[in-house]
This record gives structure tokens, sequence and C-alpha cells, in this order.
């Protein structure tokens, strides 16, 4: 009798053990944030004629803060994911208050891997890889702001009101989304512009085959380099589409000619360890922008100019980046094992990038290099110095060629706190 009670004992505990295991665990949210900057020191050989405060200007230095960001994010059950994000860009000696404002707010409901849903504020877009990538994760010093191509338009840094689909389905990749741009104030006068009309629904897609490992989708924005952390090779094509959204003239004028903005893309991502432990990291994307007749614009990221400018490119580093036309685009890097510099470990990032465009409004082939080297502390984007220089073509404002170039040169500090 003793022996069978301290078996049923023994049955007793352990089976409350296994249904104790068995129970289901209840979820508990979380809520994630950090903060990251990027401090920019830069010397910029200015553009001819710039004025900064009305003073001639041909050189300049000065300090600022590339962009500003503090993601909070939680999931809020297994099914629901809540997605925003604070900050700004380009806080510098012209701009005497920092204030933040909501880059990203959005929800996310997920039916199945291959099918989830979102709306709100947010950066999901289609075109291509570039058009959707992370700010934190670049190679380069600056990312690629062409592929941005309504920027600061009818758009918030990227970002726009919509809804849209997503999902991964064995190595397939896919968004669709749906978005309404802002209203423009601004009135086209004889030269194709944003459109001061109401704003049509602007949809656009990417889709990419995944040959290696499989990249999150879990937010809009896709990684620049894994350095050696990740082997990846893609292939993608997208698709841009806004009806109506150029013009020549007035919106409210019967003879004013609208153009529907049409863009389309392919490309290919690749990033691969390699046996000594360093990592290539490149990138190849083609791009076919119809904006409309001869559609043209200057951007010069980060400007410390005030206005002025002789050239066609206008005043400080801007130089033709966005128009009706095409553009091929190039990355490639090569990231060395860990080292030891001054007592700490880094990964040190070489990498060029060029953009070269035929734009319709131009008669001179259009072509831009970046140079950067990186140097990350433990091989991570969390702490990383970056030295970079970028070469960009001078045209004549008569003649609209190619006169000459300018550079501008950056160090970079990157931090990113959790």
């Amino acid at each position: 009798m003793k022996h069978i009670k301290k078996w049923l004992l023994l049955i007793v505990l352990f089976a409350s053990i296994v249904l104790n295991g068995q129970e289901k665990t209840k979820f508990k949210p979380e809520i994630k944030w950090n903060i990251r900057a990027q401090i920019w020191m830069r010397y910029s050989d200015l553009n001819e004629g710039s004025l900064i405060q009305n003073e001639p200007t041909s050189e300049f230095y000065d300090i600022s803060i590339r962009r500003l960001r503090i993601p909070i994010y939680s999931q809020i059950t297994p099914k629901i994911f809540f997605y925003s994000i604070l900050g700004g860009n380009n806080f510098n000696f012209k701009t005497k208050d920092i204030s933040l404002e909501i880059l990203d707010l959005y929800a996310e409901y997920s039916f199945a891997k291959f099918f989830e849903v979102g709306f709100g504020k947010s950066g999901w877009q289609g075109l291509s890889r570039w058009n959707i990538r992370s700010n934190k994760t670049l190679m380069g010093l600056d990312s690629p702001l062409f592929p941005l191509n309504s920027v600061e338009k009818n758009d918030d840094i990227g970002r726009l009101f919509g809804a849209w689909i997503k999902g991964q389905a064995g190595k397939f990749d896919y968004r669709l989304a749906f978005n309404r741009p802002y209203f423009v104030s601004a009135i086209p006068n004889g030269e194709v512009n944003f459109a001061n009309n109401k704003p049509r629904i602007k949809t656009s897609t990417y889709v990419k085959y995944q040959f290696f490992e499989h990249e999150s989708n879990k937010s809009a924005y896709q990684v620049g380099t894994y350095v050696q952390n990740k082997k990846v090779f893609n292939i993608g094509v997208g698709y841009q589409f806004q009806s109506k959204a150029m013009s020549d003239g007035d919106a409210l004028l019967p003879a004013t000619n609208f153009y529907d903005m049409q863009h389309w893309a392919v490309d290919s991502f690749l990033n691969l360890p390699l046996s000594n432990d360093d990592a290539i990291t490149a990138y190849l994307g083609y791009y076919d922008y119809n904006f409309g007749k001869n559609y043209i614009r200057n951007v010069g990221a980060n400007n410390p100019t005030s206005g002025g400018g002789v050239d066609f490119n206008g005043a400080g580093v801007a130089f033709p980046m966005i128009g009706t036309g095409t553009t091929w685009y190039m990355q490639f890097g090569y990231a060395f094992k860990e080292t030891k510099i001054l007592g700490e470990d880094y990964v040190i990032q070489p990498n060029v990038a060029v953009q070269t465009s035929n734009w319709d409004a131009l008669n001179d082939q259009m072509t831009v290099y970046d140079f950067t080297v990186n140097f990350l502390m433990n091989g991570s984007h969390s702490n990383k110095v970056s030295l970079g220089y970028q070469h960009r073509p001078i045209f004549d404002a008569t003649t609209i060629q190619k006169k000459g170039y300018k550079g501008m040169a950056v160090l970079q500090y990157q931090v990113s706190l959790k």
C-alpha cells in the first residue's frame, strides 16, 4: 500500500507539471523604442552664385543633424502590429528649433504570413528596393534620393496616408499600396510640375524573389547592407502610377495640360558573406520615370544655402537628381572582417555608388558619384562613423550641357540608443 501511495503521488505531481506546461501562454504585448541620429560635419564646394543670407558664398563648412528618428512599436496582439516614428531631417544653422513630427503611424493586421493588411501614415510604397529603404542600415553615406521621386512635393519625407497589402509566399515577397498624396499649393507656370488639383490615388507595387535567406517585411524599410550577417540575393520589379499628377499650368484653367505619373523599375540586391569573413554588398537597378514632358528637378540634400545660383543646378549642393527619363543606379561595397582600431573592434566597409541618368530635359548625361568608407563598431550600424565624398555634375544654364564637377565631403557619426 505504501508503494501504491508513492506511485499515485508521483503520478499526480507529474500530471500537474504536464498540464501546466500545456496551458496556453498568455500573450503580453511589449512596447519597444529607440533613438537614433546621424550627425554631419561637412565641407561643401557650392554651386556658382550661391547665397547665404544674401551674401555670395563659394564654399561652406557646417555641422547638422541629417536625420533624427524615434521609432516606437508594439505587437499589440498576435495578429495586430502597431508602428510609429517621430523625427525629422536637416536640423542645421538655419533652423533654431528642433521639432519632431509624426513620420509614421499605422496599424497592420496579419491574416497569414502571405496576406497582411495595414493602413495609416507610412512609407509603404512600391517601385524599387530603395524607395522603401532603412536609413539606419545605409551602406553609402546618404541614401539615393532619386527613388523618392515625389519627396517633399506631394508627400512628407516619402510618407503618405494610405492602405496596403503585403506578404511572403515561398520565395516571393510582395507589397501593393494605395496612397492619397498631399495637395500641392504651388501653381506650375508653363513647365511641367506637380499639379495643384485634387490628388488622385497613387498606386504602387514591388515584388521580389528571394534566392537565399529571406528578409523581414515587418516594416516598410529595407536594409542597405547586412555586412557579414546575412546571405541575400534578390531580384525585384516595381511600378507607380498616379493619374493627372502633373500639369503645365493652373489646374483650374481649361488650357492646362495634365500628365499621368508613371514609373517602373527592375533591380537586384546581393549581400554575400565570404569564407574569409569578409562580405560583399551590391545593388543594380534600372528606373524609367515619366512625369510628363521634360520634367526635371534639382535636389540638394540638407542644402546649406538660402538662394542664388547662376547655373542650371541652382544654389548650394543641388544637381538634376529627378526627372522624366531613365536611370541606372549601382552600389558596390566590400566589408573587411573585424579588426582592432584604438582598442575597439571595427568592420571597415569602403563602397561606391553611381547614379547615371538620361533626363529628357538635359543635353548631356547626368552622372553623380558617391564614395564612402564606413567604420562599424562591432560590425553594428548602431555605432558607426562614415567618411564620404560626393562628386556632382554642374550644368550650364544656357546650353543645359555639363560644364564641370563640384564636390561635398562629409564626416558622419551615426548612433542608435535602445
